[in-house]
């Protein structure tokens, strides 16, 4: 069969630089699941795409569908034939339902008999009336943040179709999407040359692009563009502060790159480097230039899409631009410089946080009783210190929201208020927790780097998680508009990193006191944000590598200390590698079993007396024997090896099991011989729960 490249490309007006790789990888993926449903058998997909293009080659593209073959059964043998073989009236009758003639028919052994059957190969179609029929409706589906319409078209895109390409090696494919056409001719340059240029076919794509001044291979334009803004960097003594989700933005905003270096006045360097550095970035996507020592260089790097015939030009007029925004930023910043933070935390008052949850203000007020408790309750060293600390960065750590900076950049809120506290001579500790307590800002994200910083981003996180819940604003399904997941994804994973080991029941309710005087009331919301942890949890410890099993045993032990968890899940998951566990398990598992069935439990302690069996006074001997060091292992968080001395008691178990009637009719008997296994159980019960396993 006769393989040959796919090429397909979208013409259209400029498409937002955040829309581009989404938009291609789905675009690939229903492209590619189309051709698996119409038996089409392809090679590797490659997307490409610029601003104004989005295109897809695939390599290896079969000229026509596989045959698919489809087996039709008839009546019996001795229906369809007489005795001398002759077809029946019957015979006839399922050649001509089955459009074959009676020498098609053939004999089939089946578990009921043998039967008449014919084999139908379907007609295999060419790719390309595949293709054409079905490409429209793909190029439409491709999702989109927002989609516009234009013209009296019906149809929607991310921006204006402009062209259509389809080539299936050097056969154009004939398709309409809207009111444009498909052809062999892609679109050049704009600027640089405009017009349309011929594809002859799919594999000259890339290098007739190339020629007409458009570089569509994301990766290699990406490569282009780094090797240039590093180029002119270098001939300045500078270096590109490194960014490179900016480089990836800027990647897909040309079709050529073209970089030009600029400068501004060095008085701006008086402005926090923050300021300029996301002044340049978020508005213009310059890049920034450091010294070797990392410092801010009143220079930047614009990049072009196209090459002027004066490049100095060019600088100047993006020097005029950045000239703007810089000045603009100076000034909100000393505007700033005229307030102190505690001002700033006054206005707060006029802020809402959430329309039944208060002002911004009262957030902090929550906040500062919230991390005190937690500053009491942690193990970091000195705690008077730490105490003042995290109290003085709870009152201001919302204070730059009204800045000017922040209100003009919002993603500086934090950067400034750390900014600003250094400035007016804060500790250190208390300007970093003002930034950090945001963090992490994602799963998996850069964590507080500090004892004050973490114990206010858990504080503040827990606050607006306990505040949610307690007025019904809990995440259902894909809703979850407070972020609430993430922010409790945040806080497990500060208490885990920095080891902190104070009970998760008491945060809760001490988190939910404030919104909640009522205990009796809270209690039950309480057991949802407990839940809606230990779900969190679960899927944290999974993601690290241990095994589900593992984890649901452990949490359903116990579940207050997080980095018990963990050590808790590590050993067991350490003692599931050995070899002879699954017996243990069995035995571990039987012995919960009969005392969650057991209705006569009444917590009296074991009565040696009553032993009518060797293997009990032998089963009671080994627990004692084994208790005082187990309670001293996991009392060390030892639990690999507390759990090695509870496994020793597994053949006296499963001797006590073989000897003797554990539901004996006796009563006494009975509840003696159970709170012997209860015994046994409570070695492991803070452990975890074997019937999980």
């Amino acid at each position: 069969m006769k393989m040959k490249t796919l090429l397909l490309e979208i013409g259209s007006e400029e498409i937002p630089a955040g829309y581009i790789i989404p938009a291609l990888d789905a675009f690939k993926e229903n492209i590619l699941h189309a051709l698996d449903r119409s038996r089409i058998v392809h090679g590797t997909a490659h997307t490409l795409g610029t601003p104004r293009r989005l295109a897809l080659m695939i390599e290896d593209m079969a000229e026509l569908q596989t045959a698919q073959t489809s087996t039709i059964t008839g009546p019996p043998e001795r229906v369809g034939f007489d005795k001398n073989g002759i077809p029946t009236l019957a015979a006839e009758k399922f050649a001509a339902k089955a459009g074959v003639a009676l020498d098609h028919i053939t004999i089939e052994e089946t578990p009921k008999g043998r039967y008449l059957t014919v084999v139908i190969e379907e007609k295999c179609e060419s790719s390309v009336s595949i293709l054409e029929r079905l490409l429209e409706r793909e190029i439409l589906a491709i999702p989109f943040p927002k989609r516009m319409k234009w013209g009296d078209l019906s149809i929607t895109f991310a921006r204006p179709i402009i062209s259509l390409v389809g080539l299936l090696g050097d056969k154009c494919l004939d398709f309409k999407v809207g009111n444009i056409t498909s052809a062999d001719q892609i679109f050049g340059h704009q600027f640089m040359y405009p017009g349309k240029y011929t594809v002859e076919s799919a594999d000259q794509y890339v290098t007739v692009a190339e020629t007409v001044g458009v570089f569509p291979d994301i990766e290699k334009r990406k490569a282009i563009l780094t090797a240039a803004i590093e180029e002119c960097a270098k001939a300045h003594h500078a270096q590109i502060l490194e960014d490179e989700e900016l480089i990836n933005i800027v990647t897909n905003l040309v079709e050529s790159p073209f970089p030009v270096v600029g400068a501004f006045d060095e008085t701006f360097l008086e402005v926090p480097d923050e300021v300029l550095i996301t002044a340049m970035r978020e508005h213009q996507k310059y890049f920034a230039l450091v010294d070797e020592k990392g410092n801010l260089k009143p220079l930047f790097i614009a990049i072009n899409n196209t090459r002027a015939k004066d490049m100095h030009l060019v600088a100047r007029g993006h020097e005029k631009v950045l000239r703007a925004r810089l000045s603009d930023a100076k000034f909100f910043y000393e505007v700033d410089c005229k307030s102190s933070l505690d001002t700033f935390a006054e206005k707060l008052k006029t802020v809402t946080f959430q329309e039944k949850l208060g002002t911004v203000y009262e957030k902090t007020l929550r906040i500062g009783q919230l991390v005190k408790y937690l500053a009491t309750e942690s193990t970091y060293n000195d705690k008077e210190t730490l105490t003042r600390d995290v109290a003085r960065a709870a009152q201001i750590c919302k204070s730059d929201l009204v800045s000017q900076v922040v209100i003009e950049f919002t993603k500086l809120q934090g950067v400034i208020g750390r900014a600003y506290a250094l400035k007016a001579g804060e500790k250190e500790a208390v300007a970093l927790a003002i930034e950090q307590h945001y963090r992490p800002v994602y799963s998996g994200g850069t964590l507080p780097e500090n004892p004050t910083a973490c114990l206010l981003a858990i504080a503040d996180k827990l606050d607006t998680i306990c505040g949610c819940f307690s007025v019904d604003l809990i995440p259902t399904g894909g809703a979850d508009p407070y972020a609430l997941r993430r922010q409790g994804i945040g806080i497990i994973q500060i208490m885990l990193e920095e080891n902190l080991d104070f009970s998760l029941t008491a945060m809760i309710d001490t988190g939910l006191a404030v919104f909640m005087d009522d205990a009796a009331k809270r209690a039950p919301i309480a057991v949802k944000i407990q839940q809606f942890f230990k779900n969190r949890v679960v899927n944290i410890l999974t993601d690290m590598g241990f095994s589900r099993e593992a984890v649901n045993s452990a949490l359903w032990a116990s579940f207050d200390i997080l980095p018990d968890v963990v050590l808790r899940v590590r050993a067991l998951d350490s003692l599931r590698k050995e070899p002879d566990f699954e017996p243990l398990s069995i035995t571990f598992k039987r012995v919960g079993n009969i005392l969650r069935k057991a209705t006569d439990i009444g917590g009296k302690p074991v009565d040696e007396t009553l032993f009518e069996d060797p293997s009990e006074t032998a089963l009671f001997n080994a627990v004692n024997d084994v208790r005082q060091l187990v309670v001293q292992l996991t009392g060390e968080g030892k639990y690999d090896q507390a759990l090695t001395h509870i496994a020793t008691l597994r053949p006296k178990v499963d001797t006590f099991f073989d000897d003797v009637m554990v539901m004996a009719k006796d009563t006494t008997l009975r509840q003696n011989r159970i709170a012997l296994l209860s015994s046994v159980s409570g070695l492991f019960d803070n452990i975890a729960d074997f019937s999980m396993i």
